[in-house]
């Protein structure tokens, strides 16, 4: 377990247990005993060290001198359990109209300051912990002959086709993408002082936890036409017909796609498509056309349950998979992005 959410000095409050008094009524003003919580991140950081360094005791009768290593970072996520939080997401990732929240009010809160501590703590300081934790393994192992790789799942975006070019875009607002840019830092100096550490920034896909973020899957269904576009043939083909047997009789795979056509040329979403902007908080406008859209594509399928987006979701899984261990023998960067290009051609050479 990563994070410090749970952590405390023996008998004293965890920082989960602080928020137990917020309400919707005083969670934007209420202040949080920061020294406190400075305790509690420095007891579970201490906790996962120890764990790190239990492991690759374990570890070092195990691998033997001369091997190659790869070590995989896939922690991710954090969120405190906290009862009020949920009521608070669902109104800045599911919110239209009065129910809309922005999110920068919850970041400018204490609950989003430790709510961001705890996402740098969990998905970023860890891959530092694994990185310095295996240092020894991995002097050894360098010094008879092996190499050692480390590879980070990371999110910050990914380039998809907006009209006929691969343009950056993100999930606005994917309050993660904070620690996930922190991970790139920490693989970048680490980078820079010869250990091969990269972190793979993915496609969007839709999960079980990632179904908080409404809308987050749109970015996936022009997929469908990059997999055209990188020469597809009878693969791309294929997965056009097992997309169009997933929607309703007259509806057809072009009126999804004109959907998004629509939804990325408004207005509202334009000005989101620039990089060098982000991180951007959400808008009213931006989260009732996200929330409107994905809410329009669903009611598009015969099945709530057997969307697109899941289809195109288990393909973008394995064709990461593969890149990524393609790429982390000799890794290029500390900071890859596995666009929609690159992905669909996977897909296909897959086929």
């Amino acid at each position: 377990m990563a994070g410090f959410d749970l952590d405390a000095p023996e008998g004293e409050p965890t920082p989960t247990d602080l928020l137990s008094s917020l309400t919707l009524e005083n969670w934007e003003t209420e202040k949080l005993d920061w020294a406190h919580i400075e305790k509690c991140r420095e007891v579970g950081v201490e906790r996962f060290q120890k764990a790190v360094a239990d492991i690759m005791a374990e570890l070092e009768g195990m691998i033997a001198d001369g091997k190659n290593v790869h070590f995989a970072h896939t922690m991710a996520g954090g969120i405190p359990k906290a009862k009020v939080f949920l009521v608070i997401a669902n109104r800045i990732y599911k919110g239209r109209g009065a129910r809309h929240m922005s999110s920068q009010v919850l970041l400018d809160s204490d609950l989003g300051k430790l709510i961001l501590q705890n996402f740098d703590e969990v998905s970023a300081n860890t891959f530092r912990h694994l990185i310095e934790g295996s240092a020894a393994i991995r002097a050894r192992i360098e010094k008879s002959g092996g190499q050692v790789r480390y590879s980070a799942y990371g999110y910050h975006g990914t380039g998809i086709l907006i009209g006929d070019e691969y343009r950056w875009q993100t999930y606005t607002n994917y309050t993660q993408g904070y620690a996930k840019m922190k991970l790139e830092a920490i693989a970048e100096e680490a980078f820079a002082a010869g250990i091969k550490a990269t972190v793979f920034n993915c496609p969007e896909i839709r999960t079980n936890s990632s179904d908080v973020f409404a809308g987050i899957e749109l970015p996936l269904l022009p997929l469908l036409k990059a997999l055209k576009k990188e020469n597809g043939g009878a693969r791309a083909e294929k997965v056009w017909a097992d997309c169009q047997n997933l929607l309703v009789e007259g509806a057809t795979i072009d009126d999804v796609l004109q959907k998004i056509t629509d939804f990325q040329a408004s207005d509202v979403m334009i000005p989101f498509y620039d990089f060098n902007n982000w991180p951007m908080p959400n808008s009213q406008g931006q989260s009732d056309i996200t929330i409107g859209t994905s809410a329009e594509i669903a009611q598009m399928h015969k099945d709530s349950k057997a969307l697109i987006s899941d289809y195109l979701s288990v393909l973008v899984v394995e064709a990461t998979g593969a890149l990524i261990f393609g790429e982390v023998a000799d890794p290029s960067a500390p900071v890859l992005w596995l666009n929609h290009d690159m992905v669909a051609r996977q897909i296909n050479s897959a086929g």
